[in-house]
């Protein structure tokens, strides 16, 4: 009897939630801010789902209400990070500290941005006017925040982080990629606000897009000498592959986004020529930058199926796979809306269909982990020698 007590509590645990996490507080406590990467990459898929150049059964009501459960996660994540943060003081130093956790800080700003677009797009006819304005108050809040984390990052590893070339990867990225990923909403939101309001926000979207692009692209170079001279990164490190197809994704679609707003906000005023100008310079920059991304974009397929072979683990990375083939995807769009050239319609749609598969595996194997508790482990927090 006794044994299959034992056995029945066995039995019963291994179905139990969170099963691996010794005491409820620990979510709060082991929460780390790679879980903004969910809200980046389910943000995308919905983005993605709007560029289609053509109409599905449902199309849009499956893309609002991927941005309304996108809103969601988003707002349970602010509460635990901001839980954490004011439960767990003692936890942020360590944070700060980790050369790998410390990067993700980046994607809080680049995780909100999904939430104001689909504001702009869906908020007016579900919440009245009044959501244009709350989309306008949280763009500004994020990119302040971006700003912040692009600077306060590399700070800490000016500082007090401890890195080397080998160890380096394209994680680097995430925090000063920030900026830009709110500058290309600049683009979405201006045109549903008032001239003068559209003025600022892209003035200020060239700015943003100015302070993380040049930057971006120099962490890429160090990255391509870095796999030269060190190889490939450890197999758990396999989505960071594609994180360099995101800044150029982004960047491209910055210029394309902002370019098309800038004749509205500056028309009739005394650089309405500049705008027209930087209309057509986003066009052709955005379609050379849009060029750069197909050889990272063949690199990073071809790595992946090499790590494949070698067996990766899944783990909070993985939704790497996501948001850069995403962000990558609406630049092709756009490009095909601008250009009307078809070829671009043809592989953003293949583009798509990989993005859509990759959103369907990572989403459902964190799903998983979330119910059992295994995935709430902050690297930071994990004391030398105890790691698995």
């Amino acid at each position: 009897m006794a044994q299959q007590a034992v056995t029945g509590r066995s039995t019963r645990s291994r179905f139990a939630p969170f099963r691996h996490v010794s005491h409820r507080q620990e979510i709060v406590r082991q929460f780390t801010p790679n879980w903004f990467a969910l809200t980046m990459g389910t943000g995308i898929v919905f983005l993605v789902l709007l560029g289609l150049p053509f109409q599905l059964p449902g199309q849009h009501l499956l893309a609002r209400a991927l941005w309304m459960i996108d809103t969601v996660f988003f707002l349970l994540f602010t509460i635990l990070f901001c839980a954490r943060l004011v439960r767990f003081p003692e936890t942020v130093r360590p944070m700060l500290d980790h050369p790998v956790q410390s990067m993700f800080l980046g994607a809080i700003p680049m995780g909100l941005i999904p939430v104001v677009n689909g504001l702009s797009v869906f908020g007016v006819e579900m919440f009245g006017p009044t959501a244009l304005s709350v989309a306008h108050g949280l763009w500004w809040f994020d990119a302040g925040l971006a700003v912040l984390i692009a600077c306060l990052v590399p700070y800490r590893m000016f500082t007090t982080q401890q890195h080397s070339a080998e160890q380096m990867t394209a994680v680097w990225l995430l925090p000063i990629v920030a900026p830009e990923v709110t500058a290309s909403s600049a683009g979405v939101l201006a045109p549903h606000l008032s001239q003068s309001a559209a003025q600022l926000l892209v003035a200020t979207g060239y700015v943003l897009w100015a302070i993380s692009v040049p930057l971006a692209f120099s962490v890429l170079t160090i990255v391509f000498l870095r796999l030269a001279l060190h190889k490939l990164p450890h197999r758990d490190m396999a989505a960071s592959s594609w994180l360099t197809l995101g800044p150029i994704g982004t960047g491209s679609l910055g210029l394309l986004l902002l370019g098309q707003a800038a004749p509205f906000a500056f028309g009739g005023t005394p650089l309405q020529q500049v705008a027209v100008v930087a209309r057509d310079f986003g066009l052709l920059a955005g379609l050379l930058l849009w060029g750069v991304g197909v050889w990272w974009l063949i690199t990073a397929v071809v790595l992946t199926i090499r790590y494949y072979r070698e067996g990766m683990r899944f783990n909070m990375g993985w939704w790497g796979f996501t948001f850069p083939i995403g962000v990558y995807t609406v630049a092709t769009f756009t490009l095909f809306r601008l250009t009307h050239f078809f070829p671009f319609a043809v592989f953003g749609t293949v583009l798509t269909v990989a993005l859509i598969g990759f959103w369907l595996i990572v989403i459902s194997r964190t799903l998983t982990g979330m119910w059992h508790g295994n995935l709430f482990q902050a690297p930071c927090l994990v004391k030398p020698g105890t790691q698995d």
